[in-house]
């Protein structure tokens, strides 16, 4: 009977894993092939703040698969449920960026599947097999390193600062000391340090998990749109200063014409 249930802590994730892999690639390729300007970023958002989401969205993964190390080395002591779909969400997000030309990635397919949160959603208990935990460990610190390394390739490729870099770690480091000194859940701390850093206060907003998830989105998102209207009317500003100087410039430069072909004749 133990070798069923190791047998079902196994095969029943890779099934379901397998499952939510081939719908998110489908989604993907739709997504992808749609030509609507809703999913355009473009469309939203100044070419100069996308590529500064670019160097964010980096460092958001590394924090992220941090959250994760923590979530594993300590699953009995926190609200598991809301850091487990996103566990969920985010493996099968990475799982579909790899390039499965490559054996390495194939088998980092196995090991990305979140074992620990789907035995949690599907026998509401945790997972026995407890190498997988250490396992996952390492994987996730290898994907630190992944997305760091693509992190700095870009910004040095794009000409990029990295002043971005100084206010993750205060966020960071702000996340770590609030996690240990408030005694909080590391959910419930990153709800803290958003709001905080996000000048909304310092409580922790929403009663559930999938509140606080939602509370995160809300912050952030509001906070990355409120830089759009200055950066919009700074671009009208400089575009109508720019205009008004070249309809002068073009203007000299008639006269300028007018009077060497009077003097030539």
């Amino acid at each position: 009977m133990e070798i069923f249930n190791v047998i079902c802590e196994l095969v029943i994730p890779i099934l379901i894993f397998g499952i939510l892999f081939v719908v998110g690639k489908l989604i993907y390729k739709k997504l992808d092939n749609s030509e609507s300007r809703l999913l355009n970023p473009s469309e939203y958002l100044p070419e100069q703040e996308l590529e500064t989401l670019k160097q964010v969205y980096y460092l958001i993964m590394m924090l992220i698969l941090f959250i994760f190390i923590i979530y594993i080395t300590s699953v009995h002591k926190m609200d598991v449920f809301p850091i487990a779909i996103l566990q969920i969400v985010v493996s099968v997000y990475i799982a579909l960026t790899l390039d499965y030309s490559s054996w390495n990635n194939r088998i980092l397919f196995f090991l990305l599947v979140p074992y620990e949160s789907i035995i949690l959603f599907v026998f509401n208990q945790f997972l026995v097999i407890w190498p997988i935990y250490l396992i996952h460990v390492f994987v996730y610190i290898y994907f630190i390193k992944v997305y760091f390394d693509k992190f700095r390739k870009y910004t040095e490729t794009n000409g990029l600062g990295i002043a971005i870099v100084l206010l993750f770690f205060i966020i960071f480091f702000s996340f770590i000391v609030t996690t240990i000194a408030e005694s909080v859940a590391p959910l419930d701390a990153l709800v803290m340090v958003s709001n905080a850093f996000t000048s909304n206060g310092y409580a922790i907003l929403g009663s559930t998990g999938i509140g606080k998830l939602n509370a995160i989105a809300l912050v952030w998102g509001g906070y990355i749109l409120s830089g759009v209207g200055t950066a919009t009317l700074t671009a009208a500003i400089l575009s109508k200063h720019n205009q008004k100087h070249n309809e002068e410039l073009n203007k000299r430069l008639d006269e300028l014409e007018s009077l060497i072909k009077n003097n030539q004749e």
